[in-house]
């Protein structure tokens, strides 16, 4: 289990002066991939908080049946953010402004 003081330690390839520290829940069908490494993506309400490139997210697993964390966590950096304001290809006209599609690496 990953403690919160670890998300300011977590070893990243790039450090952003001003990088943030989140905390978001994640549902257990797309923690597993992400702290396994296979799913290097995450949609995410961009209307809430201002995530930036660099900035680091503490995971972590949320059953919404029992509506009860499960005391799973994992910590990853955001590495790219597709939005409607910064398209890439068609999300300009495909994703709406309010979401955006955060590119993760798991850290250290």
């Amino acid at each position: 289990m990953v403690r919160q003081d670890q998300i300011a330690g977590a070893q990243t390839s790039k450090v952003t002066t001003n990088a943030v520290a989140h905390r978001l829940k994640c549902w257990p069908e797309f923690f597993d991939p992400i702290r396994r490494g296979l799913k290097t993506h995450d949609l995410r309400r961009a209307d809430d908080r201002a995530f930036a490139v660099g900035d680091k997210i503490l995971l972590e697993e949320y059953d919404p049946e029992s509506r009860a964390y499960t005391g799973r966590s994992v910590v990853v950096r955001i590495t790219y953010i597709t939005s409607s304001d910064v398209p890439c290809a068609l999300s300009q006209d495909a994703l709406h402004p309010n979401f955006c599609i955060l590119s993760i690496a798991l850290c250290g």
